[in-house]
């Protein structure tokens, strides 16, 4: 399925602009090496994620391209479980292709994400900003968007 998404500001603290003191290079640095250690390899990735809102739509998982599972990261956290889904992001004529990267809200301790916001992992993109239209598709196997009703937060 492909929607129109605007690219926003998320909370900085997967690519360290949050100034975290637990994560002062931020945490996709740091699981980086756990994520690769259960097979999924992120080095061609800028290691930072671009946030876009998909309003009016929300997102459900049906099956994503990779789950790991009780990947334990972090000392000051619980291990997380992620969920991982193809996606590919249009931007100025050009195509590129990524993953939705999604910490699972079961085991997830902190910084929530609203239901309409998707975080990407993909290339350094030049010149995208906050603001910015941008077109999103996502596997209809993986991943369902549907337009979001009033009584869901």
């Amino acid at each position: 399925m492909k929607v129109k998404a605007i690219v926003c500001q998320g909370h900085g603290v997967a690519s360290g602009k949050a100034r975290d003191p637990r994560y002062p290079h931020g945490t996709l640095k740091a699981q980086y090496k756990y994520f690769l250690q259960k097979g999924l390899d992120l080095s061609q990735y800028f290691l930072g994620t671009i946030n876009l809102d998909i309003a009016p739509f929300i997102f459900k998982i049906k099956k994503p391209k990779y789950f790991l599972e009780n990947v334990n990261w972090s000392e000051y956290i619980p291990p997380e479980n992620f969920y991982f889904f193809d996606v590919l992001l249009q931007f100025k004529e050009t195509t590129y292709e990524g993953l939705i990267y999604m910490p699972d809200p079961a085991t997830k301790a902190d910084h929530f994400q609203n239901l309409t916001i998707l975080e990407l992992l993909l290339p350094w993109i030049e010149g995208l900003k906050y603001g910015d239209m941008v077109m999103l598709e996502v596997s209809d196997t993986q991943m369902e968007l549907q337009v979001k009703q009033l009584d869901e937060q």
